[in-house]
């Protein structure tokens, strides 16, 4: 299929927003908390994305994405293999907005838990949600898993982000 560069700005506008959601979520969430802990969940919100793109680089896509069985994908880890043109968008436009939605999973759990974990933990915890639990939800409804076999649509995301956050 041919690149829409139409389909592609829009995709990337999108992407933008949805990561602009991560300033969002560390204002909302540092003002909902005691002030001697603004940094720290300033610190978990950027780190959500930080470690949280690695991890998903290097599994969660190709969990996601990658062709399989109904419970998971089996390619594309560390982004081997990928097409150039995924739909009508380039890949790593994509992957992009992909990406971010599994930031913005983990980091719906940072405002639930805040003032209440170790730092520490948060960071490993944020990096499991968007390596492998992130990626096999999303995997069962787009990726070709169970649920959308079963008919299950879910368009905008809402269902998978939240409900994987939650």
């Amino acid at each position: 299929m041919e690149i829409s560069g139409l389909d592609t700005v829009w995709m990337l506008i999108a992407a933008f927003l949805v990561f602009f959601m991560q300033a969002g979520f560390a204002l909302v969430e540092s003002g909902f908390t005691q002030s001697k802990n603004a940094v720290n969940i300033i610190m978990k919100n950027l780190l959500d994305v930080c470690f949280g793109s690695i991890a998903y680089i290097f599994i969660g896509f190709g969990i996601m994405f990658g062709a399989g069985n109904a419970l998971f994908g089996q390619e594309f880890f560390a982004m081997a293999g990928m097409p150039d043109v995924w739909g009508t968008v380039p890949t790593w436009a994509f992957f992009l907005f992909q990406m971010v939605f599994a930031a913005t999973a983990a980091t719906i759990v940072s405002g639930a838990v805040a003032e209440r974990t170790k730092f520490g933990a948060y960071v490993i915890f944020s990096i499991i949600i968007t390596a492998l639990i992130y990626p096999f939800v999303g995997h069962w409804v787009w990726g070709g898993g169970w649920l959308s076999e079963k008919g299950f649509v879910d368009f905008a995301g809402s269902t998978v982000v939240h409900s994987v956050g939650g």
